[in-house]
Order: structure tokens, then sequence, then C-alpha cells
């Protein structure tokens, strides 16, 4: 196995590759996905990868990411996430990722969320 930290780096480039069938193999069955700004969650593996499908709808315009970095804990990776989009010409936003061994259960984003609203 290797470090948490590859696992999430090898997700965030499947999903640019957009290969989200191999995104979630990465995921256990029961996972949770919270991203602020929304009244619920997404919770198992089915939903999230049913929800990758609108990606394009979930992020802003011109969404881009221009740099990353990954801190790793204890069973936890943060993803640093450096971005821009059409409307917003810099910021970040950053993402905890809570492991199970070597699978992800829960994903969650942290955003200024007026920001990331104005995005769009």
């Amino acid at each position: 196995m290797g470090s948490l930290a590859s696992i999430v780096e090898r997700g965030w480039q499947a999903v640019g590759a957009g290969e989200f069938d191999q995104l979630v193999e990465d995921y256990v069955d029961e996972m949770s996905f919270i991203m602020p700004g929304q009244t619920d969650c997404l919770e198992g593996r089915g939903a999230f990868r049913q929800a990758l499908n609108g990606l394009g709808e979930i992020l802003p315009p011109g969404f881009e990411i221009t740099g990353m970095r990954h801190l790793e804990g204890d069973q936890e990776v943060i993803s640093v996430v450096e971005w821009r989009s059409d409307k917003i010409a810099a910021s970040q936003l950053t993402v905890l990722f809570k492991f199970t061994g070597d699978k992800i259960h829960e994903e969650r984003w942290f955003i200024d969320t007026r920001q990331w609203q104005e995005a769009f």
C-alpha cells in the first residue's frame, strides 16, 4: 500500500482525466461526500459516482486547478487546492479525505461559500 497522499493524488488525476469509475474504486461503499453550502451530503459510493456525471454543473464556469499540495495525517489527507475560474482570478479551497485502511470513507470540502457562489 502506498501513502494515503498518493491515493488522493491518484484520485485528483482521475478526476482531471474524467476517469470516474477509476476514482470511486478508492472509496468504501458507505462513503460520505460533504460540500459546504449544500443542505445534504451524498451517502454511498453509487450516489457519489452518479453525481460525478454532472461535475460540469457542480463546478463554476472555467474552473481550473492551478496548484495543489497534500498534508498527510493519521488516516487522513488534506488537499490544499489553488484554483481559478471565469469570474475568480485566484483562490484556494481545502478538501479533507478520511480513510479506513487505504480506502476513503469521507470527503469534505471547505470553501469560501460566498465566493464559490459568486463564481457561477
